[in-house]
């Protein structure tokens, strides 16, 4: 059941239906403001969300004030509950955020990959803080050009926010940001493969990966698959 509005937090629900008919009920609890998950573990967390364990090799948090990695431990739920999955089996997720639902069948690699994505946006990861306006406005199941213009439109509003009307439309920042984001998924694929003999949830992760790859160099390469749906727009400022 998803939250009023006025509410200090949501809601966004996950259903998934799996091959054999047993359904899963993931929610997930935000803080309407900081868009942090609200996430407790009733369980001591596994041993690979240890911070040390294949800890990312830029991380900036010591072990000391944060034992275990914010992303992994977020991604615990996720993981006891779909793990045991392989990539290719179907399932069917129906998404329940406040303005609408989405409804899908698709592989279990692709219906993990969405949620993935939303909980490592959501976490206190420093690297991951670029994310959590569009895990506001969350896409499940978003294609290349849904990522890219979401990416983009973020990253451009974040600049007028910080430098106001002055802002530089410079897109180094957003190679950047996904480049660390990258290096997180690349430390996560790690944990996950020592945690499990199945590969939805690695693979799952792969999936969400390939486009965080779609901000790196070149990026210009990127920006041309969306650049003709400007040129209406574009023609009129010449005349």
């Amino acid at each position: 059941m998803v939250k009023s509005r006025s509410s200090k937090s949501f809601q966004i629900g996950y259903r998934f239906t799996l091959p054999n008919k047993r359904r899963e009920d993931i929610i997930l609890s935000f803080d309407r403001r900081t868009m942090v998950l609200c996430s407790r573990l009733r369980e001591p967390p596994p041993f690979w969300t240890e911070l040390t364990f294949n800890q990312c090799p830029h991380c900036p948090l010591s072990p000391a004030e944060h034992p275990q990695c914010p992303v992994a431990l977020n991604l615990v739920t996720v993981y006891r509950r779909m793990g045991k999955l392989m990539s290719f089996d179907q399932v069917t997720v129906k998404v329940n955020t406040e303005q609408r639902s989405f409804y899908t069948r698709c592989s279990a690699q692709e219906a993990i990959s969405s949620i993935m994505g939303l909980i490592i946006a959501t976490s206190s990861c420093p690297y991951t803080h670029f994310l959590k306006p569009m895990a506001r406005f969350h896409l499940p199941f978003a294609n290349k050009e849904e990522t890219i213009w979401r990416a983009l439109a973020t990253y451009l509003l974040a600049s007028y926010f910080a430098g106001g009307e002055k802002a530089v439309c410079n897109l180094d920042g957003l190679v950047k940001i996904y480049d660390n984001i990258a290096r997180i998924n690349d430390a996560i694929v790690m944990r996950l493969r020592a945690a499990s003999r199945k590969d939805s949830m690695v693979n799952a992760l792969v999936h969400l990966d390939v486009f965080a790859k779609f901000m790196m160099p070149p990026l210009e390469d990127t920006l041309e698959s969306i650049r003709d749906l400007f040129e209406p727009f574009l023609a009129g400022l010449d005349s």
